[in-house]
């Protein structure tokens, strides 16, 4: 579990902080996953929100805290914990009513996140061509920064994830976006997927059985994101579709994904363009 050492944090502040705070961006899947999660549990925090348009998360502050630059990040009495599984891991350990993870089911829970998270660059990918309108693509100057800031290390030993989000971004500069084949790679490893949920909701109205669980909210926030993409949900795995609805009924899950109308009207304006040029989502993927 990604606690992060005393030498991997220099903006020590944090280290004196009292209670619970979470840096989070609206917007942002993994931070969406988390405040569900607190939502749920009836946990109290602290909202500590990161403007990622803004780059806030590239600056020495928050590259001091957590040395990926990616959010959301806890901050419990001054123990720092990155990464959204690994956050809910934590929070479910330390606040375990009501269990989030069933603790008879805990090894395939586990299991299942490790699955969900294999995804995440597929979700980025998509979400950045079909979700997000005119999503920047990163400067080499602004990526050179992002390498040198930070301590370098989490959990006191070198850390590679740098590398891997450096990649993920001279990919889209090498090909002025995220290209065709990419889009096809992710949307196959969600149907893929999907499929295999769509089978698992046919003994049970819940990822795990008959109470909703981590996993249920892990693959809300990934259902939300590709259904606003223009991925078919309901057409292609009709019981991920009902169970997507009846999560996105429920106000503890749609008040944290809820989105700006003007930024609606800017992604329906771009999925209309996308349509005329024959370049949605449903035409790259062939679906």
């Amino acid at each position: 579990m990604p606690i992060l050492n005393d030498e991997d944090i220099q903006t020590r502040e944090v280290l004196e902080w009292k209670g619970l705070h979470l840096l989070h961006f609206a917007a942002s899947s993994c931070s969406q996953k988390t405040r569900i999660f607190l939502r749920l549990k009836g946990i109290p925090w602290e909202s500590r929100p990161v403007n990622l348009p803004e780059r806030e998360n590239y600056s020495d502050w928050f590259m001091g805290i957590n040395p990926r630059g990616l959010v959301p990040v806890l901050i419990d009495d001054g123990t720092v914990v990155i990464e959204s599984n690994d956050i809910l891991n934590y929070l479910e350990e330390r606040f375990p009513e009501p269990h989030l993870i069933p603790a008879a089911r805990n090894q395939e829970a586990q299991q299942l996140l490790e699955q969900e998270d294999a995804l995440h660059l597929d979700l980025r990918a998509i979400s950045f061509r079909y979700f997000f309108p005119g999503a920047p693509i990163r400067s080499e100057e602004l990526l050179e920064k992002y390498q040198k800031l930070g301590s370098g290390t989490v959990g006191g030993v070198s850390d590679s994830h740098k590398q891997v989000e450096v990649e993920f971004h001279r990919d889209m500069q090498a090909n002025d976006g995220v290209s065709d084949e990419r889009i096809r790679q992710a949307v196959a490893n969600f149907k893929s997927a999907f499929d295999d949920l769509d089978q698992r909701l046919a003994n049970s109205p819940y990822l795990l059985g008959h109470e909703i669980s981590l996993i249920d909210i892990a693959w809300y926030i990934y259902s939300k994101r590709l259904f606003g993409a223009g991925y078919p949900i309901h057409e292609q795995h009709p019981r991920v579709g009902q169970w997507f609805d009846g999560l996105d009924a429920r106000p503890e899950f749609s008040a944290e994904v809820a989105e700006p109308p003007k930024l609606i009207e800017m992604r329906t304006a771009m999925h209309r363009a996308q349509q005329a040029n024959n370049a949605t989502l449903i035409s790259v993927a062939g679906l």
